[in-house]
């Protein structure tokens, strides 16, 4: 606090006991001089006090970490809509590796008083990752909402698709079809959907039978490239059928059991999640998981303005369920 007074004080040319003044709203300050101690704490990057903040800017950041995912820009073509509609600007935040974090955004878009905050895919999903960036909009009280499961304990109104539902699908149907090593790709080991996804197949398998040992669990991220080179572990290890956390994990899948010299699927079968655009184009075509992007991100509009017209903080978390859709990568076990 005191080395802001100091700095303010010495941009505007002013004493510091001035720009307290100013701060706690007291009296015995100029119209001019309060003006540019205001102006001075924007230029330096200083957050105003609540009470000065005025109205907020009709702006809600749409925070992401990536855009290669086709899920991304169909989640956010979504979302942009339902702002519109409302009379809101989406402020697209995306993330890069060795660029802007998250929780860099997250002070670039208070410094533009946005109105609310959505996070698709961010550190809130991660347990080992710093959190501190959201507490900070929990004491501001900025409405904010989630896509896809957080650690515990955050306390933000969240939408997501039903992991373990997901998870039972599709390993379900690759037993079905007569798969007795059924290998499963799944995202980093602190990502809280991935453990939701790894709790429901060990269960999964379990009511068949089935042992899914470490062998048949492989932690990726979530790109072709990493699902590929995955994907070559539960090769190794005897995967007759590979259940993947994203779509571009399961075409890495798919080019790892070709380039073993295999087929899909009759050798190796291959399930996806997300059924992403062009999942149907592909060959063979994708059988995954749907996710409900449509209704998911009318959901979110909906929590946040609800969280706009009421402070009644709202943190629960809204599941939605998904939808196995059966194409061409699939097929029974090999004899």
């Amino acid at each position: 606090m005191s080395r802001r007074l100091a700095d303010v004080a010495r941009k505007v040319g002013v004493s510091e006991a001035t720009v307290s003044r100013v701060l706690n709203g007291k009296p015995g300050v100029s119209a001019s001089t309060r003006e540019a101690v205001l102006t001075a704490l924007d230029v330096l990057g200083y957050e105003r006090p609540t009470k000065l903040r005025g109205e907020r800017a009709r702006l809600v950041g749409l925070v992401m970490p990536e855009l290669q995912n086709p899920i991304f820009p169909a989640l956010a073509e979504v979302l942009g809509g339902g702002l519109a509609q409302n009379g809101f600007t989406p402020v697209l935040c995306i993330q890069t590796a060795g660029g802007i974090s998250e929780s860099d955004y997250v002070e670039l878009l208070l410094h533009q008083q946005v109105s609310g905050v959505i996070f698709a895919g961010g550190a809130y999903a991660q347990a080992d990752a710093s959190h501190e960036h959201y507490a900070r909009l929990v004491e501001l009280k900025l409405p904010a909402v989630l896509v896809n499961a957080p650690v515990e304990g955050l306390g933000f109104a969240t939408v997501s698709c039903d992991d373990a539902v997901s998870m039972e699908q599709a390993f379900g149907h690759l037993v079905q079809l007569g798969h007795r090593r059924i290998g499963i790709l799944l995202g980093p080991r602190d990502h809280v959907p991935s453990r939701r996804k790894h709790a429901a197949a060990v269960a999964t398998a379990e009511r068949h039978g089935l042992e899914l040992g470490d062998d048949l669990v492989v932690h990726s991220l979530y790109s072709l490239e990493s699902g590929q080179t995955a994907a070559a572990k539960l090769l190794a290890a005897g995967a007759t059928g590979i259940v993947c956390a994203s779509d571009p994990m399961a075409l890495g899948a798919v080019r790892a059991v070709r380039r073993a010299g295999l087929r899909v699927p009759e050798d190796v079968s291959v399930i996806g999640y997300d059924d992403s655009a062009l999942m149907n184009c592909t060959e063979p075509p994708l059988t995954t998981v749907r996710q409900p992007i449509e209704a998911m991100g009318k959901m979110v509009i909906e929590l946040l303005m609800r969280q706009m017209s009421s402070e009644r903080p709202i943190g629960d978390e809204v599941l939605f369920a998904p939808e196995l859709v059966v194409r061409g990568s699939t097929a029974p076990a090999p004899r």
